[in-house]
């Protein structure tokens, strides 16, 4: 039932928007990250927004994470977008925060997972979709224009299927310098310990 109300509210908010001027269009392939490029640390998660795994680890953990070492320039973070059920939530939260562009981006992402207890609980999700797009700078028109777009629906699509090549069935997934660390939240204890050893210089043989 959850998901057939979903579908609806997603479809009715595309097909309204059939008229609106398409949003800018995104990389079809590049993943969204932040802090310094020359990290020699870097953290990728595989996170869907549908997931209340994903949206506890970015609602309690993630602030502190950043503030730690992303903001620090000590980690660069990766953020992989993946869909799970129900899938056309998490498409519609990430189709959305691609329109905001990369200045928008984690910004929506943030906004939807922090509504995202509400909006199971209220079973809306127009609410916290608007809320979200104008959190990244996007307007109703805006909003419903990124639902629309297909160009936008395909690279999402490729996105995920990248992903699915590389074997991820679970959100969150964590990887430390390209090697997977945990299927789960991670604690920030346990980042720290992730990030103390990936910083390390490797040992000569």
């Amino acid at each position: 039932m959850r998901q057939a109300l979903f579908a609806l509210a997603v479809s009715a908010l595309a097909t309204s928007a059939q008229a609106a001027a398409p949003p800018p269009a995104a990389a079809a392939t590049q993943d969204m990250s932040m802090g310094n490029p020359k990290a020699k640390v870097v953290i990728d998660e595989y996170a869907s927004l549908s997931c209340t795994h994903c949206a506890h680890f970015n609602n309690e953990i993630f602030p502190g994470f950043k503030a730690k070492y992303v903001d620090t320039g000590k980690v660069r973070y990766v953020l992989h977008e993946y869909l799970t059920p129900p899938e056309q939530i998490a498409a519609a939260g990430f189709l959305v925060a691609r329109c905001a562009g990369p200045a928008g981006y984690f910004k929506v992402v943030d906004s939807f997972f922090r509504s995202q207890a509400e909006m199971y609980e209220k079973q809306d999700l127009k609410t916290p979709l608007l809320a979200a797009g104008k959190a990244g700078g996007l307007d109703e028109a805006g909003v419903k224009a990124c639902l629309a777009n297909e160009d936008q629906v395909h690279a999402l699509e490729a996105r995920v299927q990248a992903g699915i090549d590389k074997g991820i069935n679970a959100t969150p997934t964590f990887y430390v310098n390209g090697v997977k660390a945990q299927e789960g939240v991670m604690t920030l204890d346990q980042l720290d310990t992730a990030i103390a050893q990936a910083g390390k210089p490797a040992k000569k043989k």
